[in-house]
């Protein structure tokens, strides 16, 4: 596939990137090679290839939940600079 220079300017002009003339030239010859690269991945024959998100198995990485007695109410206040009614106590913050 070959991408033309008023392409890539298009494309910079969405992106709202302002771009030199020699830029546009190097950039148009590099977003030419990489769209000539996918063309030569389309002729890799996919067909019995499982689609895949990792190219590695992946596992959970976290620890199976497990059922502990909690804190407490009296033990988490203990240290709280204030406390109303079995809760934390904070300034007022929406008037």
């Amino acid at each position: 596939m070959k991408i033309t220079r008023t392409e890539v300017e298009h494309v910079a002009r969405l992106a709202r990137l302002a771009l030199k003339d020699d830029e546009l030239d190097a950039l148009t010859g590099q977003l030419d090679a990489v769209l000539g690269y996918v063309d030569q991945l389309k002729e890799l024959n996919t067909d019995g290839i499982i689609p895949t998100a990792h190219a590695v198995p992946m596992e959970n990485a976290f620890r199976p939940d497990q059922v502990k007695p909690s804190l407490g109410e009296e033990k988490a206040l203990q240290n709280a600079p204030e406390a109303a009614n079995g809760s934390f106590r904070v300034p007022k913050v929406i008037e």
